[in-house]
């Protein structure tokens, strides 16, 4: 939904029907994860992907039956290793599928959502993607803020909608995405009904001190990755809106200064690039953000510098323990030289740290390429 929502929004603010394809859980390798979403318009025009092409065209027609029709389905896509060329499916994984025409009635919420979504407040969007006992409760939905929730799940849905607002509090505010499956009547011994929790927790932040040609770059690529970027620096001269288009502010403020006024908003999930490689700059910052709970924390410089700014740490009296959380010299060894190719190294550490890859190549490694995910942000640094 993030991915498309612009889309989304226009669509729903005409008061057309259209439809929206949802990949609400997968099996082996599957090209996108769960929450992957397509949108079709009564009139054929597509946005988005769920597959990255392999089943988009048997999606496009069910989206198209969705809008005639008015009624949602599940489906299945996926076939053995052997045949899934003859299919379009190469991979061999299985994608499941809830497909739903969506308008102003059919979800009268869906405007609160993009609202939460775009003003970056928690909230999710639990929808029965199957009951074998009663097919008219298929495409009911609940949304579920922190503090209170809201929609219909049928008749005799109560005892359902007191379970699944637990259940799904505890995977927003991991950010988790999936399904659930419960009892007919919310009993959660049960499986016989299925129900997909899309959760959006607020995009995560990306620090980036040191307004330079590389920063404007990690800003790019930052955004890109689905960061809110912050570039802040002491220099106005620098530190100016039109040099970093793509940040979503810029802040002209000593680094440390701005750090420590925000320091309550930083979690794992927030990552640190400190581009200044000037001790009067990176110190100070440095030895604030490794006293906050930043799942990464990464310096540029050289090894030289890289070592000279580890004394001056200590000297300011941080710790060993909080020094082997910093990534210095920041960024996986590509060769990179210019700003691009070195914010390409700096998202490339970034992913590797969130998701525990090896930063091999994969034709040297072995094994599932997607890893399982990892709700709680980020990984930790090998020692």
């Amino acid at each position: 939904m993030r991915d498309i929502r612009a889309s989304v929004s226009e669509l729903y603010a005409s008061g057309e029907t259209f439809a929206v394809a949802t990949v609400v859980d997968t099996y082996k390798s599957a090209p996108r994860d769960a929450g992957a979403a397509m949108l079709v318009s009564s009139s054929g025009e597509v946005t988005g992907s769920v597959s990255g092409g392999c089943v988009e065209g048997a999606v496009y027609e069910e989206a198209l039956e969705a809008i005639r029709t008015g009624v949602p389905v599940r489906r299945t896509y996926g076939v053995s290793d052997e045949d899934a060329f003859s299919i379009g499916l190469t991979c061999g994984g299985t994608l499941h599928m809830f497909v739903e025409p969506v308008n102003r009635e059919t979800y009268a919420q869906l405007g609160a959502v993009i609202g939460a979504i775009d003003e970056h407040q928690p909230v999710a969007v639990a929808t029965i993607v199957s009951d074998p006992s009663d097919t008219s409760r298929v495409g009911c939905r609940r949304i579920v803020w922190p503090g209170h929730a809201e929609g219909d799940l049928g008749e005799g849905g109560e005892r359902l909608a007191a379970a699944l607002d637990d259940d799904v509090r505890g995977m927003l505010a991991q950010g988790s995405t999936g399904l659930l499956r419960y009892g007919v009547d919310g009993q959660r011994r049960g499986d016989e009904l299925e129900v997909f929790v899309q959760s959006f927790a607020p995009a995560p932040r990306m620090l980036v001190f040191g307004a330079i040609d590389f920063a404007a770059a990690v800003a790019d690529l930052g955004t890109y990755l689905g960061y809110r970027v912050t570039v802040c620096d002491a220099r106005p001269v620098f530190a100016t809106p039109k040099r970093f288009p793509t940040a979503e502010e810029v802040v002209v403020k000593w680094p440390h200064v701005f750090l420590d006024e925000i320091a309550d908003e930083i979690d794992h999930r927030t990552a640190i690039c400190v581009l200044t490689h000037d001790p009067k700059f990176d110190v100070p910052v440095l030895k604030r953000a490794l006293s906050t709970e930043a799942g990464y924390i990464g310096a540029m410089g050289s090894r030289r510098t890289h070592e000279e700014r580890l004394d001056r740490l200590r000297e300011a009296g941080v710790a060993e323990e909080a020094l082997g959380r910093l990534h210095s010299p920041i960024g996986l060894d590509l060769g990179a030289r210019t700003p691009e190719e070195t914010a390409v190294s700096i998202a490339a550490e970034l992913v590797q740290n969130r998701w525990g890859g090896s930063g091999r190549a994969l034709r040297e490694t072995s094994g599932r390429i997607h890893r399982e995910l990892v709700p709680a942000g980020f990984g930790q640094p090998e020692e």
